[in-house]
C-alpha cells in the first residue's frame, strides 16, 4: 500500500515537472544512426515525448549524405548494425550506402519513428534556462522550440574541409566535394582530378577509373591499407544468414577480433605483436599488388608507423592505379587554374573535372550547432579549440545535454557506442522522473580525471608521431578511443550516477507543451 502511494506521488511530481506525460520533453538532433538509435531507446523506456529534427531531405545521416560512387561500410555488415535489428538480408560482406540506407529506413517504421522526425529543418543554437531548466532551440525555420533533454547527434565525419588553394574559385569545369556528389555530370569522356587518397577517394577511384577517360590522383601522403575482403554473398550465405545462430555467430566473430585487436591497445602502438602483423599484411599486399610497378610502390609506401592515421579498408585502389588512363601524383596540390590543377613541383595536370575528397573537420565537434550552457559560455568556448567531454558524452555547465560520437570515441565499434550513449542518456532521463530532479550535470572533478586518464592513454600510440585528423590544432587527440567496446560499454553503464549530480529547478514551472509534429511528411527520398 505503501509503494504503491510512493509510486503514485512519483507519478504526480513527474507530471508537474514534465507535463502530462511524466516524461521529460527530448530534442534530437540528426536523424542518422544515433538519432535513430536515441529514438528507439527512448520508445523503448516509454518516452514518446520527443522530436528528432534532421537538416537533410530524408534520414540516413552519412549514408544520405554520402553518395559518391563506391561509398561502402568499411565494417563488417553484421556488425555494423543495431543490437536490436540483427535479422536483415544483407547482400553483402560490407554494405554499400543505398543498402545501408534502407536498413536505416526499415527501422525507423519497423520502431515507429516516423512520426517522430522532422525533415528539412536544422537546429542552429540551444540556449540553456537556468531558471527553468530547459533549453529553448531555434531552428533554421526560424522557430523557437523547447525542450527538458537536448541530444546531438550530429555525427563526427559532417562538415567537409574544403581547401584555400589559389584559383579555386576559377576553375571553369564542375568541382565538388565527395560530401555532395553531384551525379549530373557525365564523366566517362571527361578527364578528372580526385584530390586526396584516404578511405573515400580510394572507394571512388576504384569505381569510375574503369569507366572515364582520364583520372589524375593527387596524394599529399600515402595511408595503410589493409585488403578488406569484402564481396557479395553467396545464395548459400544469404541462406544461412537467415538463420538466428549463424548471425549471431558471425557478429561475435567480428566483435571478438575488435576486441582482441584493441586489448590492451595493442592494434594502436608500434611494438606489439598485433601492430607488427598488421603493418606486415598491409606491406606483404602492396608489394604483391603492385610487384610490377616499383614506381607506385615507393609512391604509396607510407613512411610513417601503422596505424599512424586512420587505415584504409580496400582492396581494389592498387589495381586502379595501374590503369593505363590512372596517373598518380604523389604530390599536394598548390593552386588551380581555369582548367587545371598546379601540384607542389610546379607541374599543371590539365582537367576537366575537379572532385575533392579533402575530408572533414573532424577536430570541430558540433561545427553547425551553437549550445549555450548554465554560465552563458558557449561549448566552442568552453573547449577553446580542446574539444573534450565526459565518455565524449557530457560536459561541466551544460545540463541535460548529451552527445553521441562526441569526442574521443572515434575508432571503436561505433553502432555500440551509439547504443550505449543513447541509453546512457535514457538512464539519465529516468532518475529525472524518479527522482523528480530537473537538471542532470556531470560532476567537474569525475571530467577532469577522465580525461586526464583518455589522455594519458595516448602515449605510445601510433597516433601521437604521425599526420593525422585526429589532433586539435593544439596537438592533442581528441578523436579517439584507444580501447575496445567492451570497456566503453562498462564505463556507460556504471558511471551515470556516480559522474553527475541532480537537482531541481526552485520557483519555476518546467512543463512544456507536447513534441512538435512533424512539418513534412517523413518518407524515403
Amino acid at each position: 500500500m505503501r509503494g504503491a502511494k510512493q509510486m503514485q506521488q512519483m507519478r504526480k511530481s513527474a507530471s508537474e515537472l514534465f507535463g502530462p506525460a511524466g516524461t521529460p520533453k527530448v530534442i534530437v538532433v540528426g536523424a542518422g544512426l544515433g538519432g535513430v538509435a536515441a529514438g528507439v531507446k527512448l520508445k523503448k523506456a516509454g518516452i514518446e515525448t520527443f522530436t528528432i529534427f534532421e537538416r537533410s531531405p530524408s534520414p540516413g545521416g552519412t549514408w544520405w549524405d554520402n553518395q559518391y560512387p563506391g561509398c561502402e561500410v568499411d565494417v563488417g555488415s553484421y556488425l555494423y548494425s543495431y543490437s536490436f535489428k540483427q535479422r536483415y538480408r544483407w547482400t553483402r560482406s560490407h554494405a554499400k550506402q543505398p543498402e545501408l540506407l534502407r536498413y536505416i529506413e526499415e527501422v525507423i517504421d519497423e520502431q515507429g519513428l516516423r512520426d517522430h522526425i522532422v525533415l528539412g529543418t536544422s537546429v542552429e543554437s540551444a540556449i540553456w534556462d537556468e531558471a527553468r531548466h530547459i533549453y529553448r532551440v531555434h531552428l533554421s525555420d526560424g522557430t523557437v522550440e523547447e525542450c527538458h533533454v537536448l541530444i546531438s547527434a550530429v555525427g563526427f565525419l559532417n562538415t567537409p574541409r574544403y581547401p584555400d588553394w589559389p584559383g579555386l574559385d576559377d576553375f571553369k569545369g564542375p568541382k565538388f566535394h565527395t560530401f555532395r556528389w553531384e551525379h549530373e555530370h557525365d564523366l566517362h569522356d571527361k578527364r578528372v582530378a580526385i584530390v586526396g587518397t584516404g578511405s573515400t577517394s580510394t572507394q571512388i577511384v576504384a569505381a569510375i577509373a574503369p569507366d572515364i577517360e582520364k583520372l589524375f590522383v593527387f596524394q599529399r601522403e600515402p595511408g595503410w591499407i589493409i585488403p578488406k575482403g569484402d564481396h557479395d554473398f553467396t545464395e548459400e550465405d544469404l541462406a544461412k544468414f537467415q538463420r538466428a545462430v549463424p548471425r549471431r555467430r558471425e557478429r561475435i566473430r567480428l566483435y571478438t577480433w575488435l576486441e582482441m585487436a584493441n586489448f590492451r591497445r595493442a592494434i594502436h602502438c608500434p611494438g606489439t605483436k598485433v601492430n607488427a602483423n598488421l603493418e606486415n599484411i598491409c606491406r606483404g599486399f602492396m608489394e604483391a599488388e603492385l610487384a610490377d610497378r616499383p614506381d607506385l610502390l615507393e609512391a604509396v609506401t607510407p613512411n610513417y608507423p601503422f596505424p599512424g592515421k586512420r587505415p584504409i579498408f580496400n582492396q581494389t585502389f592498387y589495381a586502379a592505379l595501374k590503369r593505363d588512363n590512372v596517373t598518380l601524383v604523389p604530390r599536394a596540390v598548390t593552386s588551380v587554374t581555369p582548367t587545371g590543377i598546379v601540384d607542389a613541383e610546379g607541374d599543371e595536370y590539365p582537367v576537366d573535372v575537379l572532385v575533392l575528397a579533402t575530408g572533414f573537420q573532424p577536430t570541430n565537434y558540433l561545427a553547425s550547432l551553437e549550445v549555450t550552457g548554465r554560465d552563458g559560455r558557449t561549448l566552442h568556448e568552453v573547449w577553446r579549440g580542446e574539444p573534450e567531454a565526459f565518455l565524449g558524452m557530457t560536459v561541466p555547465g551544460f545540463p541535460n545535454f548529451f552527445m553521441l560520437y562526441g569526442p574521443n570515441t572515434n575508432g571503436g565499434e561505433i553502432i555500440s557506442f551509439l547504443e550505449h550513449q543513447s541509453s546512457y542518456a535514457v538512464r539519465a532521463m529516468k532518475r529525472m522522473q524518479r527522482e523528480g530532479v530537473t537538471a542532470i550535470e556531470v560532476r567537474p572533478s569525475v571530467f577532469r580525471a577522465y580525461n586526464r586518464w583518455i589522455q594519458r592513454n595516448m602515449r605510445g600510440t601510433a597516433w601521437v608521431v604521425s599526420n593525422n585528423y585526429y589532433k586539435a590544432a593544439t596537438g592533442k587527440i581528441v578523436t579517439q578511443w584507444p580501447h575496445g567496446a567492451l570497456l566503453y560499454q562498462f564505463l556507460t553503464n556504471v558511471s551515470g550516477r556516480l559522474s553527475s549530480t541532480a537537482r531541481r529547478a526552485v520557483g519555476a514551472t518546467t512543463s512544456l507543451p507536447p513534441a512538435r509534429e512533424p512539418a513534412v511528411p517523413s518518407t524515403a527520398a
